[in-house]
């Protein structure tokens, strides 16, 4: 595994504004994100920001080191989405509900399935955060608005976790 630089991190992290390339879901949610290489490195990938992209730890973990998917309406072997050279609403949308996403292209469905994009948290943060806020659920453009919500402490309850705090013992 290559080192990624403190300063690379911070670049794709505040790229991403705090959301997985991939399944848009929060960090606020999921809480840890990690840097995926997008071409991985065993197969060539480079170090660098534009194969670099911020994932939620259950979309890296499936993902992986695989390039493609089997797209479910022509069972082709498809290319995996790639956050840097294509645009995500080019690829998915949200159901009505605003829980499940949607692949509406071969890619967009490879993708949806090779990284199981509708996991459980997905489905019930991205849902029930969605119809809270009053967002038409639409468009990713309506769901990094609704993290931009969160992020301002809108809707406080719902995505920060609840500090821990040490218990102290008098001595």
């Amino acid at each position: 595994m290559a080192y990624i630089s403190r300063a690379l991190r911070q670049l794709v992290t505040e790229r991403a504004g705090g959301l997985c390339e991939y399944c848009y879901t929060a960090q606020a949610i999921v809480i840890e994100m990690e840097i995926d290489h997008i071409v991985p490195e065993v197969a060539g990938g480079v170090t660098e920001a534009g194969n670099l992209c911020l994932a939620c730890i259950s979309c890296n973990t499936f993902k992986r080191d695989y390039q493609t998917g089997i797209d479910s309406q022509t069972d082709a072997e498809v290319p995996l989405f790639h956050p840097r050279q294509q645009q995500w609403h080019e690829h998915f949308q949200w159901n009505e509900e605003g829980s499940h996403i949607i692949g509406t292209t071969a890619t967009g469905r490879a993708t949806v399935a090779r990284i199981q994009m509708n996991r459980g948290i997905v489905v019930k943060h991205g849902g029930y955060g969605c119809k809270l806020a009053g967002i038409p659920p639409k468009s990713h453009k309506s769901r990094r608005h609704l993290h931009q919500t969160w992020a301002r402490g809108r809707v406080r309850a719902i995505v920060r976790p609840q500090r821990r705090t040490r218990a102290r013992f008098a001595p």
